[in-house]
């Protein structure tokens, strides 16, 4: 399955996609430093064995302002989608997440997972996440999940304590933290995205 990999502000993003029976797509968001940006993607899964797996990353280290709206809405049953955006905002910065799954009555066997995880890298950035399900099936695995937090003092302590300066310490944390939706990015891209957290 070939991942669509989208710069927001790069790239024209689709906002609207339709999944039919058997289709997968893989697809996944950035919003690098310096961009706000303001995005509504609604995916319909409309045939059975239909699987989305849509991955996002925001970094906001200074006054960005950025608002995701994401709608998966599973029509029939059988389908699949998996949703996985991660964030770190600091400065004055503003980050939002509405992310909705909407599973239909007769959308049976549907499994569909939401998580939204945000870093705060000042006490002056905000971060609102609001996962949403809305269920009228009742034979299907579904969970959302949000947290928002800051760098683990543990795990900076730690790292300190092994030698690392404290500025490389809290990129390595920035860096392990974004790691699962930056490998799924071409390589030159990972790259400019670690260079942006030091």
């Amino acid at each position: 399955m070939d991942n669509r990999v989208y710069v927001i502000g790069r790239d024209s993003v689709p906002q609207f996609l339709r999944l039919d029976a058997g289709e997968e797509l893989c697809m996944t968001l950035v919003i690098l430093p310096g961009t706000d940006a303001r995005l509504q993607l609604e995916v319909d899964l409309c045939g059975p064995g239909a699987s989305l797996d849509l991955g996002g990353l925001y970094l906001c280290p200074g006054a960005e302002r950025v608002d995701l709206q994401v709608l998966v809405r599973h029509a029939v049953g059988g389908c699949t989608s998996r949703q996985l955006f991660k964030g770190i905002v600091g400065g004055t910065a503003r980050a939002g997440f509405d992310g909705l799954i909407y599973v239909a009555p007769d959308a049976q066997k549907t499994q569909a997972f939401q998580e939204n995880h945000t870093l705060l890298l000042s006490d002056t950035a905000r971060a609102e996440s609001r996962p949403q399900l809305e269920i009228y099936a009742d034979d299907v695995q579904c969970s959302h999940g949000a947290t928002t937090g800051y760098l683990n003092p543990d795990e900076l302590f730690y790292l300190r304590s092994r030698g690392i300066p404290e500025a490389e310490a809290r990129q390595l944390q920035m860096q392990a933290f974004l790691a699962p939706v930056v490998r799924r990015l071409p390589d030159a891209l990972a790259e400019e995205i670690h260079a942006s957290l030091s």
